[in-house]
């Protein structure tokens, strides 16, 4: 093994696609508990519906994304998260605010997020690229759901996330709160 195929210096290969592993499922369980914040407003109101049909579809997704971290997890024999209680209460809390605060909001969340994990997934196909041929499946997985989730980021853009009350610090603050979250389930 290379440096070039080293995922991050001073770790293994094997240990770079573990983290890898734990962060998406906790990515992808943390998505889902958005949706679940979002729509536990939305769902409600019956003026709401198109907002809600379109993150149900959504969220939907994103179950099927986390069903296959689910499974990744179990045949790798790789420790999830110890932070999933967190991100359990983090994300729907997240979810039910930026819903709160309106539909443009709740999308600028979702245009939000899914701009952070188009960047993480990207890298990790990138990474996983050098390594050749051996996580092949693992690298066509990812590189299938970043395309999703940027289907869900347009979609996010096109109903008005931009024109959200105070976008540019609600974009900011949850970027940055996504990429912390990545940094801490990569080794928590």
């Amino acid at each position: 093994m290379s440096d070039k195929t080293k995922a991050q210096p001073g770790i293994s290969e094997d240990a770079s696609i573990e983290e890898m592993i734990r962060v998406d499922h906790a990515g992808e369980y943390g998505a889902v508990r958005i949706y679940q914040g979002q729509l536990a407003v939305f769902r409600h109101l019956p003026h709401k519906r198109e907002t809600a049909d379109a993150l149900a579809r959504m969220a939907e997704d994103e179950k099927v994304h986390l069903d296959r971290f689910n499974k990744i997890v179990n045949e790798r024999g790789v420790r999830p998260t110890a932070l999933n209680p967190i991100w359990h209460v983090a994300g729907f809390a997240l979810g039910a605010a930026t819903a709160l605060l309106g539909e443009k909001a709740a999308h600028a969340c979702t245009e939000a997020v899914e701009t952070v994990i188009d960047e993480h997934y990207a890298s990790q196909v990138k990474r996983l690229d050098a390594m050749g041929e051996t996580e092949k499946p693992l690298r066509d997985t990812i590189e299938k759901f970043r395309l999703e989730e940027l289907e869900h980021r347009d979609e996010a853009i096109a109903k008005g996330a931009k024109d959200a009350p105070a976008y540019p610090l609600l974009s900011s603050v949850i970027k940055t709160a996504c990429r912390v979250a990545i940094k801490l389930s990569e080794k928590a």
